[in-house]
């Protein structure tokens, strides 16, 4: 029985807790953060096997989603520490180094909070302040360096990096190599691998061995090796499968299979097309494109009950099929030693949930994370990078997680990524007690002038998700200068002489304009085939670079042109279903696909610094809403 003075302690912290909640959580925070934390070799199995349980994401069943495992402590910074950090960014902004940072651009920098998030607009100044981020850990907070890591999502991008954060290093005389700190998340997932899982080989890189695993997307189409690979795991399925062979058959519309010799059958390479893709491809590859998807979106084909998918009897016999495609793939690469880059994301996160494993280098170079472009990720980074995080705070490691990105720019949806991670960041990476993470904004644009900046918020004016927020200009306008102007009834097969006169007018305009980018002009489009059409004809002297919208993301120009239609959507039944099935996502995959062809205008817009001219046929889509606004031009020729 509690003594007279315990009872009265209980009643007092009850009635303290009922009246001052956030208060009581604050202190509660502050007590759990001042424990000591065991090591992990002296847990005991039944500790981890409630952590385990306490930790699996939100699913259709209604499971709890991860424990939360970020301190509700701010980190400790000392005034002096900040007092340095601003000095010695002063001189570097004298050596004419960097830019002078802004106010809210400082607040990012000396962010206290262990569980960050960054809104950073276009043209914000995100990388530069995020270097800077990185060298106030460092050389005044005194970060181990084998502990931190910043990641972004290519290697060009992690290439620039690198060369910023060298400089400052340099500059602030801390001997460090950025080359070790600064990764992909696949460069930084098999330096794992290779401790946890063994140094696996990567179908990914058949052909073609790198030292830095990059993002395979980049590469575009599959390379031969990875296609005869493919190939012979579809051949092998077809001759030993009988319900293999049907499925397929169905899925190409073929007459039902005759009972060939065991081990006899040619499997047929006729093309397939599904709803919502943009064309047809052999069905090995169109299996596995697909494959890939499901995989990013965290799902497991083995674990997969098909019946239970919301969809029709066609998109159910293309997944049965995947499933039975899948199994004859994974043997495949098993006997030739080989693992795919999602085949070890997934590997790895069952691996660190279920606290096996030592904490060896690799894994304590993940405590501290940067991430940039975070709007950019899918649940099945998130799984990982909640297995990562879970499994050193299991250790007693100290850890701290900031994502930087744009929600506005979110634009790889068709991969599996979402801005709804993002957005419901807390959901996703939560923090002990009730505390949540810092939430900041780069809204100043110093990039584009003020007319680009309205015409691309307009366009986003439909979008269902999204954060909201108003960016400011910093740039001044000049005479000339304007936002969105729009030229319809645009042919590129009749217009495109009349195209290459202006590309070539507005290169001479932007020639007699001062501190003008080297780029006069961002030519873009969401296909290669138009860019392709034009830089046949272009005149290779003039300053222009010609690419795709994902591409030119990060970059700019003084004058945008776009070339698009802004087609509708086709929808896409199969990912509809696989994105209800995965239970991350409150919309469907069509709406998502809608929601991110607005944003791919926006980015499109804004990276044109002073001009922007968008031909189309017709005003439709995202274009519709800048046409009311606003006179029209119609294409000559």
């Amino acid at each position: 029985m509690l003594s007279a003075v315990a009872r009265y302690k209980q009643l007092l912290s009850s009635a303290l807790a009922r009246y001052f909640p956030h208060t009581t959580a604050y202190l509660r925070a502050e007590r759990e953060a001042a424990q000591p934390r065991k090591p992990a070799r002296k847990q005991s199995k039944k500790k981890s096997t409630g952590n385990k349980k306490a930790s699996g994401r939100k699913t259709d069943s209604g499971k709890p989603g991860p424990a939360g495992i970020y301190p509700g402590t701010r980190l400790k910074v000392e005034d002096a520490q900040v007092q340095a950090m601003r000095e010695r960014v002063a001189q570097a902004v004298n050596a004419r180094l960097i830019g002078a940072p802004s106010d809210e651009q400082w607040a990012m920098i000396l962010c206290r909070a262990p569980l960050a998030r960054i809104f950073a607009g276009a043209g914000s100044g995100k990388s530069s302040t995020l270097v800077l981020r990185v060298v106030f850990l460092l050389c005044h907070l005194e970060v181990d360096p084998k502990r931190l890591t910043v990641i972004s999502f290519t290697n060009a991008s992690c290439s620039e990096l690198r060369e910023r954060l060298q400089r400052l290093l340099d500059f602030w005389h801390y001997p460090h190599d950025a080359r070790q700190c600064v990764r992909t998340f696949h460069a930084a997932m098999a330096t794992l691998a290779k401790e946890q899982l063994g140094n696996p080989r990567w179908f990914e890189q058949l052909d073609e061995p790198g030292d830095e695993p990059d993002n395979p997307l980049t590469g575009g189409r599959l390379r031969p090796a990875q296609q005869r690979l493919l190939k012979q795991a579809y051949q092998n399925a077809y001759a030993e499968d009988a319900r293999f062979r049907v499925l397929t058959h169905r899925l190409l519309k073929l007459p039902a299979p005759e009972e060939p010799p065991k081990g006899k059958a040619k499997a047929p390479l006729d093309a397939c097309k599904l709803p919502g893709e943009f064309a047809a491809l052999p069905l090995f590859e169109l299996l596995h494109g697909q494959i890939d998807f499901a995989e990013s979106l965290g799902i497991r084909l083995d674990r997969l009950e098909v019946k239970a998918l919301d969809c029709a009897p066609r998109e159910r016999d293309f997944i049965e099929a995947m499933q039975r495609f899948h199994q004859h793939f994974s043997v495949l690469l098993q006997g030739q030693g080989l693992i795919s880059f999602n085949g070890a994301f997934a590997q790895l996160s069952e691996r660190l949930s279920s606290d096996g494993g030592k904490s060896g280098p690799a894994l304590l170079a993940l405590s501290h994370l940067l991430i940039d472009e975070f709007q950019d990720i899918s649940p099945q980074i998130v799984l990982w990078l909640q297995a990562v995080h879970r499994r050193l705070h299991a250790a007693g490691e100290r850890i701290s997680l900031m994502a930087i990105g744009d929600d506005w720019q979110s634009i790889y949806g068709w991969r599996g990524s979402s801005p709804e991670l993002f957005i419901d960041f807390d959901r996703h990476f939560p923090s002990r007690g009730r505390s949540k993470s810092s939430t900041l904004l780069l809204g100043t644009n110093y990039r584009s002038i003020e007319p680009v900046i309205r015409d691309g918020e307009k366009v986003l004016a439909e979008v269902h998700n999204k954060q909201a927020k108003t960016c400011v200009a910093a740039k001044a306008m000049q005479p000339g200068d304007h936002g969105v102007r729009l030229i319809q009834r645009f042919d590129l097969a009749s217009g495109l002489p009349a195209l290459l006169k202006e590309i070539t007018a507005q290169c001479q305009h932007v020639s007699q304009r001062p501190n003008t980018d080297r780029t006069a002009v961002l030519l873009l489009s969401r296909r290669n085939e138009p860019l392709q059409q034009v830089r046949a004809q272009l005149d290779k002297t003039l300053p222009v670079r010609a690419m795709t919208i994902h591409r030119a993301k990060g970059l700019q120009a003084e004058v945008a042109i776009i070339l698009d239609d802004c087609l509708p959507v086709e929808k896409h039944p199969l990912r509809n279903a696989l994105y209800a099935h995965c239970g991350f996502f409150a919309g469907s995959y069509d709406q998502a696909m809608q929601d991110e062809a607005r944003r791919l205008a926006y980015v499109a817009i804004t990276r044109g610094v002073s001009r922007v001219l968008w031909y189309t046929r017709k005003a439709q889509g995202a274009t519709q809403c800048l046409a009311a606004s606003r006179p029209i031009a119609q294409a000559s020729g």
